[in-house]
């Protein structure tokens, strides 16, 4: 079964179970952004590790655990994935009989600074090699300058879709989707799109993996891409951590608490280290940094979504208590080369009713 934009499809199986204040059984894994476009082995699944939190939260205020949910960090790190591997900007096990997606809004699409494949391939390979000393001469030329721009007219075609995420169920312990599929594919268009708040557009695909045969497809490339739209091809490493609300969700009075909590000391901060986990993930609680996130309802029925997938700029931000201890100490939280907005993440909300309804995806 697979889903077409704007509805996947299929029904809801209460993807978001609820949790305990334990701290969160850490696993995962983490690679600098200066390796980005690099292609080689990649540590097994649950090799690396999200570090328990510094304070056990649900402890010092025991009716915050109702709320606890979980949510499964992907800990995406530059590797070699294949069709049946759970990845990120990886290749996707797609029907041959089933026809690629392409965005046709043309001159519809906020255009600035476009890049090819290559281009963006080259340059992060030319970083990756300087990690640590001076760029040469020869690699500052061989860069793209600040205000470099294929010419804009080449996206007055139709732009082939990129992947961005594959899941499978077997991996990913709060994947969502219709009881009947063991397959997520999210894919976007690389380009800003004024009507998705100048976000790229995106595309869910529920599938049986049984059902997917024949010879791997090979998808087409855009003749150009917004840089930042452009994920690195990464091997994932599934992580499950306990999650609680931002405080906008909470009571009055437990939020009131807990701002008083934090008032009183230097670190570990909800906000920061001991609420929402960061980085790319599958369920848990949306980021609402700077939109109203947690106000979206769907709009075939009006109830509250929930976070399918976080498609984020970095890895940890401020809360660096989420970095895993099996990085380097001066590890970059940029890891896959995606940048949204302002380094912000992209929200990707299916509805809880029903998987046929329409997702949203929005900036936060």
């Amino acid at each position: 079964m697979t889903a077409t934009p704007p509805r996947p499809r299929g029904h809801s199986t209460a993807p978001q179970p609820r949790g305990h204040s334990t701290a969160p059984q850490p696993r995962g894994h983490s690679t600098p952004p200066w390796q980005a476009g690099t292609v080689g082995s990649a540590p097994p699944i649950g090799a690396f590790t999200t570090p328990s939190r510094p304070v056990d939260i649900g402890a010092i205020f025991p009716d915050l655990r109702g709320f606890a949910t979980t949510a499964t960090r992907l800990h995406p790190r530059p590797g070699a994935p294949g069709v049946t591997d759970t990845s990120v900007g990886g290749p996707l096990l797609w029907p041959a009989d089933e026809p690629w997606p392409f965005c046709h809004d043309g001159g519809r699409h906020y255009v600035h600074r476009l890049q090819t494949p290559a281009t963006v391939h080259r340059s992060r390979a030319i970083l990756a090699a300087a990690r640590g000393r001076d760029l040469t001469a020869e690699e500052r030329d061989a860069l793209p300058g600040w205000d470099f721009s294929e010419p804009h007219d080449l996206v007055d075609q139709p732009i082939p879709l990129v992947p961005v995420a594959q899941l499978y169920r077997r991996d990913i312990p709060d994947f969502a989707g219709p009881d009947d599929c063991d397959l997520l594919q999210v894919l976007w268009c690389p380009l800003d799109h004024p009507d998705e708040h100048h976000n790229p557009r995106v595309q869910v695909h529920w599938r049986r993996s049984a059902d997917v045969t024949g010879p791997p497809v090979v998808p087409p490339e855009p003749p150009v891409v917004r840089n930042e739209y452009l994920p690195t091809v990464c091997a994932v490493h599934p992580d499950q951590v306990v999650e609680y609300p931002p405080q906008e969700l909470l009571p009055d009075s437990l939020a009131e608490r807990i701002t008083a909590w934090d008032d009183d000391q230097a670190e570990p901060l909800y906000e920061y280290d001991l609420s929402l986990s960061p980085g790319w993930k599958a369920g848990g609680f949306a980021c609402g940094s700077v939109s109203d996130i947690w106000e979206w309802h769907c709009a075939e029925c009006g109830t509250p979504m929930r976070l399918l997938l976080a498609a984020a700029s970095a890895e940890w931000g401020d809360g660096r208590s989420w970095r895993p201890p099996q990085d380097p100490a001066d590890a970059d939280c940029y890891v896959t080369g995606v940048c949204i907005g302002r380094g912000w993440d992209l929200n990707i909300l299916h509805c809880p009713a029903s998987f046929d309804h329409p997702i949203r995806a929005v900036g936060a």
